[in-house]
């Protein structure tokens, strides 16, 4: 993998700061031909609104891939495989592709944050994928809280 070291590096600052322990992945969001996206999603984690993240549920269904489990940690990667933040799961639900509400878009914090926003990347991303999307398809809603780098203090 790209950056290896340094992603371990930057899980390792992390650890040592916050006193955490145990695994953790390192992805980008989109995938890896797209990776102007990855970086701009990454971002949009790092420095802003995006606490929400959407997949298949089919994507998990091969256990190639394991489903998103509450306090799962993430090393999120821009589009050239270097570490921009970690996050850690807060919650993980399943609904319907046609169930999921402005609430869930607005975290997502993507676009100009609006379930319509939403519901046409989504189709769009998940249709470049293979997995055509329609009202009834299952898709995994996580939520997650960034938890490093910390924030910058204003003051130092």
């Amino acid at each position: 993998m790209p950056g290896s070291d340094a992603i371990a590096w930057f899980w390792e600052e992390y650890a040592a700061a916050s006193g955490a322990s145990g695994s953790y992945t390192a992805w980008g969001f989109g995938d890896e031909s797209l990776p102007e996206l990855m970086t701009e999603l990454g971002l949009l984690v790092r420095d802003g609104p995006k606490r929400a993240t959407t997949s298949t549920e089919a994507a998990f269904a091969s256990g190639e891939e394991p489903m998103p489990q509450v306090g799962d940690h993430s090393v999120i990667l821009d589009g050239e495989g270097r570490p921009l933040c970690i996050i850690r799961t807060a919650s993980v639900e399943v609904r319907q592709f046609g169930e999921v509400d402005e609430a869930f878009a607005w975290v997502e914090g993507e676009g100009d944050r609006s379930l319509a926003h939403w519901r046409t990347v989504h189709e769009w991303f998940f249709a470049r994928e293979g997995t055509p999307m329609d009202d009834a398809t299952r898709v995994v809603l996580e939520r997650f809280v960034k938890v490093w780098p910390p924030p910058v203090d204003a003051e130092g």
